[in-house]
């Protein structure tokens, strides 16, 4: 803006109305403590109702709330000071880059909004309607927000006034030069530069200040596309029943993960791990996995654990994973508060936190999203997912390997709403699983993460175990919100494990949880989780040495109490109790007790 304007054609009778305007505002909305204040951006995404937020299936492909969608990758303001403050705070170079998107657009709006009816949250009986009017309809400016509010009971801080003032100043520069003042408002637009001469300049050296602090922000920023989110769990953990030689274990793991956007409606997401986290020696095998021994990368040993991208076609949400993939990443869980689809501020194991049918299969692979189409009119809100992963040797071009040749799972899952309340899903997956590997693997092939060891591998049963296995596993899935703060979900499985050439196998799971949010303080969880891990039922084999009275059910029972001591730092203690540890009453019920502290960033 040039210094000709700031000191001869400043100020006008509409500039005059913006200031009382704002002032009277800042005052009211600093007076009135029922009044809201700027919108805030916490570091931990609220924990939602999947209704709400995860299981509405008419949201993203990635209805992780912990992996940002492309909407979320804006940058929102942080609350300020209000212009009823003598002295503000003077905000530090992150608090302003935090404010460029959205203040930036404040005041841009005028090609859309020329009335302030338009305005959704403005009516003839504000106090400021008639001021407000004539800025919108007669001058053009201040119009509001891109989205079609004015947010008029909200304090104003003083880079919205900037921002607005100076939408106001180039309308006023426009309608000078096509003629559209009349003598009278000139003579009066003389006047009031002498008037609030000295108000003028300070404003300038303050507006010019901070355009030179955006430049420098602008300059020294990492990058315009890439925000960095990081997780780090530390977990101290043992087992308190069993004979088993068990110490004390103080764990960590570590996650950083870049996301980036390049058209504000993609997310490619590359994140790195570390950790150091080993199961417990209880007699129950895979059972025993908690969230956070997933990602151990054997002592600390940096990796890069998932790399993925999501992005839209025409109407279907699409994700690519390049490696690490899994079912949840692109599928919704129905399992609010227990899955939080990182492992840091959910349930404490792995088994409470998803049906095992989304450990079924992982690595690299596609998955597209889309609405049900006709089904809508009888179900409600719906959509249809299908998905791809190939597991270990997805990248070997060798004959018994690649993308097609070697181990999978194809996954297909319907999901709907009944109402708000009622989210139901039902899920299939189909699966080839390589000799030695197991059926609960999340595409890691000898290790798994959930059930027995005879769950995961039915052909143990055999007397030549050396065979592949196809499965195919049908689930259902549903959660319940029964209020704001009570939430209950659970699922069940069944797999139909075929041995190719020795038979085959059934494997049941089954699980139900209820969740107390906000118990004691907001964000906080108490969750009680119950159920049967997966387990072989029937087995149809040739018999080899192996026992086959292994029919017990390995009961789950788990309880966890989410402590959120501030935005970036939760306290989780709970206990798990292990039942008939590898589907087999005679060992001993395994106890476990763990304290995780999850730092975000």
């Amino acid at each position: 803006m040039s210094k000709l304007l700031w000191k001869s054609l400043l100020i006008s009778p509409a500039v005059l109305g913006v200031t009382l305007v704002a002032s009277t505002m800042g005052v009211r909305a600093a007076d009135s403590a029922k009044l809201p204040i700027a919108d805030t951006q916490t570091a931990t995404p609220e924990v939602q109702f999947d209704g709400v937020a995860d299981i509405t299936v008419s949201e993203e492909i990635a209805v992780n709330p912990e992996q940002l969608t492309p909407a979320s990758l804006e940058v929102k303001p942080e609350a300020q000071p209000s212009l009823a403050q003598a002295v503000p705070a003077t905000p530090n170079d992150a608090e302003i880059l935090n404010q460029i998107n959205d203040y930036s657009s404040e005041g841009n709006s005028s090609g859309q909004v020329t009335s302030v009816g338009q305005l959704r949250d403005v009516s003839p009986g504000d106090w400021a309607y008639e001021a407000l009017r004539s800025l919108v309809e007669r001058y053009g400016c201040i119009a509001g927000y891109p989205d079609g509010t004015y947010r008029g009971n909200r304090a104003l801080t003083r880079y919205e006034f900037a921002a607005g003032l100076n939408a106001c100043l180039n309308q006023i520069e426009r309608l000078i030069g096509t003629g559209g003042f009349d003598d009278s408002e000139l003579e009066t637009l003389r006047r009031l530069i002498q008037e609030f001469e000295a108000e003028l300049a300070t404003l300038g050296a303050r507006v010019d200040n901070l355009e030179g602090r955006v430049a420098f922000l602008e300059d020294n920023q990492f990058s315009t596309t890439t925000k960095l989110r990081g997780e780090v769990i530390f977990a101290l953990t043992d087992e308190f029943n069993s004979d088993f030689d068990n110490n004390t274990v103080f764990q960590d793991r570590v996650r950083l993960e870049l996301n980036s956007s390049f058209t504000g409606q993609d997310r490619l997401v590359t994140r790195l791990a570390a950790g150091n986290a080993d199961l417990l020696n209880t007699g129950a095998g895979f059972e025993a996995t908690q969230t956070f021994n997933i990602g151990n990368t054997g002592g600390n040993d940096v990796i890069v654990d998932w790399l993925a991208y999501y992005f839209t076609f025409g109407s279907s949400k699409v994700y690519v994973a390049g490696t690490g993939g899994i079912h949840s990443d692109y599928v919704p869980t129905l399992n609010p508060y227990f899955e939080d689809y990182d492992g840091g501020n959910g349930a404490l194991s792995a088994f409470a936190s998803e049906s095992p049918i989304y450990r079924i299969g992982g690595g690299a692979g596609a998955a597209f999203s889309l609405g049900a189409g006709p089904l809508e009119r009888v179900l409600g809100p719906s959509t249809l997912t299908f998905g791809y992963l190939a597991g270990p040797g997805a990248e070997n071009p060798g004959d018994d390997f690649g993308v097609f040749n070697g181990e999978y799972a194809a996954l297909a899952q319907l999901n709907f709403n009944l109402g708000d309340r009622i989210a139901l899903g039902a899920t299939y997956v189909h699966g080839y699983h390589n000799s030695g590997t197991n059926i609960f693997d999340i595409g890691a092939g000898s290790s798994a993460v959930v059930g027995t060891g005879f769950a995961n591998n039915p052909a143990s049963f055999a007397a030549n175990d050396n065979v592949p296995m196809v499965t195919n596993t049908y689930g259902i899935e549903a959660a319940l919100r029964l209020s704001e703060t009570i939430s209950i979900s659970g699922y069940g499985a069944y797999t139909d494990a075929i041995l190719v050439g020795r038979g085959g196998s059934e494997i049941w799971t089954y699980g139900a949880g209820v969740a107390l949010a906000d118990l004691g303080k907001e964000g906080n969880v108490l969750g009680i989780f119950g159920g049967v891990q997966p387990y072989a039922g029937n087995i149809d084999v040739p018999s080899g040495d192996f026992r086959r009275d292994n029919d017990s059910l390995p009961w789950h029972v788990e309880a966890f109490y989410k402590y959120q001591l501030t935005d970036n730092i939760s306290f989780t203690p709970g206990v798990i109790w292990l039942m008939n540890p590898d589907q087999d009453s005679d060992n001993e019920d395994a106890v476990i007790g763990t304290l995780r502290t999850t730092f975000t960033f």
